[in-house]
């Protein structure tokens, strides 16, 4: 990994910190190919990954030297290099970027940010790709892609329609407006807001909450919960009833 993005575990639970407090925890295809690196190395035994940042935000998006003008980023392309690649060959960097967006929901974990102050464009998306986001009262989320002739285009687009529903996620992100942390909590984005000198206790009260129940019920909740917006009503039902099947068989040692 980078010196801008640490990981701890301990036990079940995995810390990944963005640690470039100096620009605000902005973003490079560095910071993702070590994120998408956390992803496929995380010990078997991880139940729970928080997702934190040193400094006053969360993340100030991309970083704005890969940028036209921006002056570059040693070793990185700009973005004027992708916009030169043949279409085949930017779909295929785009979707090795949205690597470090797409793992945070897997079935067999829980995922949570811990976001304060800035999280904007990248930023923003990175928060979407956890399971629960606790914020601090100073949050101020913003999706600034548009404005600037781009499109969101790190996973971050399907979890936002999920929480606030299509128009509101168009009006967020056509405008790029700022949402703090009163309508974040009220729009669903954050799962919570707490003072800012008490983020970093309550993302771990929660994490350490998030692994009191067995993982394997765990496990089945959040699958049924993640599938229930494309089931209709019997068939949730009738998901429900197979994996309280499998529960039930796996407490009492039927299981396979």
């Amino acid at each position: 990994m980078s010196e801008y993005v640490r990981l701890e575990t301990t036990g079940q639970l995995a810390v990944v910190t963005l640690d470039n407090p100096d620009r605000r925890n902005a973003q490079t295809p560095a910071t993702w190919r070590d994120l998408a690196g956390i992803g496929r190395s995380l010990p078997g035994d991880v139940r729970v990954v928080l997702l934190r940042a040193e400094g006053t935000s969360f993340s100030a998006g991309l970083d704005r030297r890969l940028f036209p003008g921006g002056g570059g980023v040693p070793g990185e392309p700009a973005l004027t290099d992708l916009a030169e690649r043949d279409d085949a060959d930017v779909d295929a960097a785009i979707a090795v970027f949205q690597e470090a967006f797409t793992w945070w929901r897997r079935p067999d974990l829980v995922s949570i940010a811990a976001v304060q102050g800035h999280a904007v464009g990248a930023g923003f998306q990175l928060a979407l790709a956890c399971d629960l986001r606790v914020c601090a009262d100073d949050v101020q989320f913003a999706m600034l892609e548009t404005q600037l002739g781009l499109v969101p285009d790190l996973a971050g687009t399907k979890p936002l329609v999920d929480l606030v529903g299509h128009a509101r996620a168009l009006e967020i992100c056509l405008t790029g407006r700022r949402i703090g942390a009163a309508e974040a909590a009220a729009l669903g984005i954050a799962t919570s807001v707490v003072p800012r000198a008490d983020l970093d206790t309550a993302a771990m009260a929660l994490a350490n909450a998030l692994t009191a129940a067995p993982r394997n019920a765990v496990v089945e909740t959040k699958a049924l919960l993640a599938g229930a917006a494309t089931r209709s009503y019997d068939e949730q039902r009738a998901a429900e009833r197979e994996a309280q099947t499998r529960r039930l068989k796996d407490l009492l040692g039927a299981g396979e």
